[in-house]
């Protein structure tokens, strides 16, 4: 799984066929998308467009929380499937808990799409350390990851070693506080030692954490800035002043 990723979160119609190409272009290979998004058919159409090898792409998509149940997972995974055009997805998620759905029969219906060769591997997203826990306990497959809105404004530093210690990677959504924090002063102040900008501080400081990061980009130079953030690293002060930024 890339450490670095494309979120598509309200990327829609022609503008979103248009920035998954661009980001294929330039290097990326995981892409993240979900149901809800309701931009599979673009996501579909653009990697039909490309020319990458299946092999070489790791593609995450979510089940809705309304949509837990056996029957209505295999059938909306399916949506999915058509929607991208592909037989299986690389990493397939409960987008969100639904506390009227038992985990086990949500868990149940993944284990059979895995069975199928429909899933490579399973995990969650939005959920908390105790339904991290019985996730664990009750899922035949091993969670991979945990998605969650992470970044230096909101530190979730308990969760991040909770779901470690379990051989959970944490995944980063929202990891600019949408867009929040490309013009934060403090976070631009360290970039300056580094020649970077506010938004790579912020991605840097997470991915030195081995969390998966997805950020959402809608434009080219945002795109190149949001992979510019391997070849160089944060001090352990900087580091440090960052993990004191949670509000």
């Amino acid at each position: 799984m890339p450490i670095l990723g494309l979120g598509t979160w309200q990327l829609r119609g022609g503008q979103c066929e248009r920035v998954v190409k661009e980001a294929i272009a330039l290097g990326y290979t995981h892409i993240d998308t979900a149901w809800m998004y309701q931009n599979q058919r673009e996501i579909g159409k653009a990697l039909r467009d490309v020319r990458i090898d299946r092999e070489d792409l790791f593609l995450t998509t979510k089940i809705w929380g309304t949509h837990l149940r056996h029957a209505e997972v295999l059938s909306q995974f399916e949506e999915c499937l058509r929607d991208l055009q592909m037989d299986y997805v690389d990493l397939l998620l409960i987008h969100h808990p639904n506390d009227s759905v038992p985990f086990a029969e949500t868990f149940g219906a993944f284990h059979e799409l895995y069975e199928a060769g429909k899933v490579k591997s399973i995990g969650i997203s939005n959920f908390s350390i105790a339904q991290v826990d019985e996730s664990c306990e009750v899922s035949e497959l091993p969670i991979c990851t945990n998605q969650v809105e992470y970044h230096v404004r909101r530190n979730r530093s308990e969760l991040r070693d909770y779901c470690h210690a379990r051989n959970i990677v944490m995944t980063a959504h929202r990891p600019l506080a949408v867009g929040n924090l490309a013009g934060d002063a403090v976070l631009g102040e360290i970039g300056k030692n580094h020649g970077k900008t506010a938004a790579q501080v912020a991605l840097r400081w997470l991915i030195q954490q081995d969390i998966i990061t997805i950020p959402k980009s809608g434009s080219v130079p945002h795109l190149r800035e949001n992979l510019d953030v391997f070849a160089w690293q944060l001090t352990e002060t900087e580091m440090q002043t960052l993990d004191t930024f949670n509000d």
